[in-house]
């Protein structure tokens, strides 16, 4: 059972020239949500590397650890990271994060994908285990705005309406395991980031 099929339900991977129209700017939303020079970066579910290449640009002598258990998706975003070296490629299950990440990380990215995870606390709590103290997640979410009014080249795009997120569901699934809120950015049109940060103080 892959991973699409086990936490992903209803949930598909968007063509990637549409991504690319909903997000011309993947280095400026890298930036917005805090990724810095130096950083330790998961990108959770990388899929076919459109952030994963930005923020190996981003974090410079950092690494990124990108993370998808689709053996296809990992080569789709090698050939995208082409010959930057500060990428580690991970084939594996998102709940499984804890034995996949042996060293903790200062980010960590999660983009358009919460929507379809079950259990999202429990992925929550998998992320809080591989987070430095002070450490961050980045979920980038479509807007709880019916599916039909999300329209990319002319056709409806994104999950089933029921499926959308707001920023307070998103923060109903990630504060139970520990996490903070501390900002909401836009990202026109129909996008949002939630930042939380895991507390200096290591306790949940």
């Amino acid at each position: 059972m892959t991973l699409q099929n086990r936490m992903f339900s209803d949930s598909e991977m968007p063509e990637r020239d549409w991504w690319q129209v909903l997000w011309p700017d993947p280095e400026g939303i890298v930036k917005t949500l805090g990724v810095r020079c130096g950083m330790e970066v998961v990108d959770l579910g990388c899929g076919y590397g459109y952030f994963t290449a930005p923020l190996a640009r981003q974090v410079g002598p950092g690494h990124v650890i990108a993370i998808d258990i689709d053996s296809e998706m990992l080569e789709r975003a090698s050939v995208e990271c082409g010959a930057m070296m500060n990428c580690i490629w991970c084939r594996g299950d998102a709940m499984d994060l804890d034995r996949l990440i042996s060293d903790p990380v200062d980010f960590v990215l999660f983009a358009n994908a919460l929507h379809g995870v079950p259990d999202k606390t429990a992925l929550a709590e998998q992320v809080w285990d591989i987070l430095r103290p002070g450490g961050r997640i980045a979920i980038v979410n479509w807007h709880a705005i019916a599916r039909e009014l999300t329209v990319v080249r002319g056709k409806p795009r994104g999950p089933d309406t029921r499926l959308r997120l707001s920023p307070a569901q998103t923060c109903e699934a990630m504060e139970p395991a520990g996490f903070t809120l501390e900002a909401v950015v836009e990202f026109p049109p129909y996008h949002y980031g939630a930042i939380f940060a895991r507390p200096e103080e290591n306790i949940r």
